[in-house]
This record gives structure tokens, sequence and C-alpha cells, in this order.
């Protein structure tokens, strides 16, 4: 296949441009300064230009543009910036899409969509829940709308991606290496989790398969916050006593603590797993073991 890959430079998008050339499938990579090398294609979504050509002979595009939600504290212009970055990319895309006859649209979504479920199970018929990520996660999967009734349009819902490095095992590893790792809260608020070699594995079969609408990108064990925090310090060899109180998450954070740290949604890939999908890491320990033996390089 000829793919066209957007936001192809972060954690996801580098390895997944990695696997897919590694399946025998082209790829051409959207960048959003002048193309310097043969694989690159220009574009400038706020003026909804692309390089003339780009889409010639594309079988999928998949888009994992998108500011980091947890990256800076939420305010008025953050959110926008949230907004912004997610739907006017996918806008373009959509329409490209819809225009050249692009047979299919991966496009990124996240199990915000569902809001705070509580414990809950949670798969892709659940509907939409309340709150900024949940309304965010609406407008994201609504912009591509354009591409609806032209292309097979699928949306990953994505969870917590487990990775060696970066991502939230990047970020709260060093916590457990200095003996500060514990609980959020109360622990109780589920994590719906994946491990990066599923959820590249995860958007390669979407790609390569007749699977379309939500998709739920996540590994088919969510686990609380309690729990994956014991299995973190087992895995890590730390021990993680600790509790964050939510009203200190809060003064930190503010809206950010409320709906990305203290709630949760007890989410499970049910369309992964009817399209037979097979994931490498089901359950957590295995998922956190792995990364941990690769970013110490063993």
């Amino acid at each position: 296949m000829r793919v066209v890959v957007a936001g192809s430079s972060g954690l996801i998008g580098t390895s997944l441009v990695a696997a897919l050339r590694g399946a025998g499938h082209e790829v051409l990579r959207l960048v959003r300064r002048p193309p310097a090398a043969p694989d690159e294609r220009g574009w400038d979504p706020p003026a909804g230009r692309i390089d003339p050509g780009t889409f010639d002979g594309v079988d999928a595009v998949v888009n994992l543009c998108g500011a980091g939600v947890a990256d800076k504290r939420w305010n008025d212009a953050r959110k926008q910036v949230l907004l912004d970055s997610r739907t006017v990319p996918t806008e373009v895309l959509a329409a490209a899409v819809a225009e050249h006859g692009v047979p299919a649209l991966v496009n990124s979504s996240a199990v915000g969509y569902y809001g705070d479920t509580g414990d809950e199970l949670v798969d892709e018929t659940t509907p939409s829940g309340t709150g900024f990520l949940a309304d965010l996660c609406r407008r994201w999967e609504a912009a591509t709308a354009p591409a609806e009734n032209a292309a097979r349009v699928a949306t990953l819902r994505t969870g917590l991606v487990i990775s060696p490095s970066g991502g939230l095992f990047g970020r709260i590893r060093p916590l457990f290496s200095l003996f500060l790792g514990g609980r959020l809260g109360n622990g109780r608020q589920y994590m719906p989790w994946i491990s990066l070699d599923d959820a590249i594995a995860g958007i390669r079969f979407v790609v390569e398969h007749d699977v379309r609408g939500p998709v739920n990108l996540t590994a088919p064990s969510p686990v609380t916050n309690a729990e994956f925090t014991r299995t973190l310090g087992h895995a890590l060899n730390r021990p993680a006593p600790w509790v964050a109180p939510p009203f200190a998450l809060k003064l930190a954070l503010g809206q950010l603590a409320e709906e990305g740290l203290l709630a949760g949604q007890r989410a499970v890939p049910r369309v992964l797993e009817q399209h037979g999908f097979q994931f490498l890491h089901p359950a957590l320990g295995g998922a956190v073991a792995t990364a941990a033996h690769k970013q110490v390089g063993n």
C-alpha cells in the first residue's frame, strides 16, 4: 500500500512509519516545512494547502496530529490550541481524501471521548460523556465528516501509551526511580492503557483491514490507578507508598487534573477483538516489564 502519514515525528508516528515500511508499504510523510527528503510532502493545514500530487495512488491516510493534552496547564488559550491542532488538520485531510478518491482515512481520537465512566465497562457503542476532553474528541471525530461518504473512515480512541521512552512511562518513571511513586487520589479511577507495540500494530491492522468507525486503541485489560501504580513499582523494584491528594493535583493542574488524572475510562477494544486482532501485551505487567527492559538497554 501507499500510505500518507500526518504527525509522523511524534512518539507513535515515528514508530508507525518504521512499522509500515517494515511491512512493505510505501510511506509519505507530511511536513510543515519545505520537504527535505524524497518521502516528504509539504503542507500547511491552517492555509488548507498540500503539495500537488501528494495523494496520487495513495491507499490510506493516517492522521496523528494534535498538541499534547497534558503538556501544559489548561486555560482558554491552551484549550483552543488543543482543539485547533486536531480539527484543522483533520478537516483538511478529510476534504483531500474525498477530493482525490483515497479509499481510507484513519484518524486519531482518544478515550477521553467517553468522559469519566467510573466502573462502567466501555466499548465503542458507549455514548460520549461530558467535560472538555469529551467535547474535544467529539469535535475531533466530527471533523472527519467530509470523508464519510467517500472513504472508509476509522477513528482511533487511543488510551495511555506505555513505551520505553516518552509518553506516560517516560514521565513517571523518574518519580519511581526516586522512590516518589504513588497513586493519584483514591486510585480507583481506571486507566485504559496500551503498549506502544500494540498501538502501532493496531493502527497498522486498521490500515490494512476493513475496519471502520470508532476503534478503542486500548489493551483488553484496563486497570485502576492503584493497580497501575503497584505494577509499575514492582517492575522497577521500587515501593510506591505515596498518595497525591486530589486537592494538590487540582491546585497544580486545575481542570487537567480533574479530567486527565482523577477521572478514567474502563475501556476495552471490542472492535479490534471482533476483527481478530491479537495483542502482544494483553496484560499490564508484561507491557511495563518490556518498556522498563528496553529503556535500560538490556
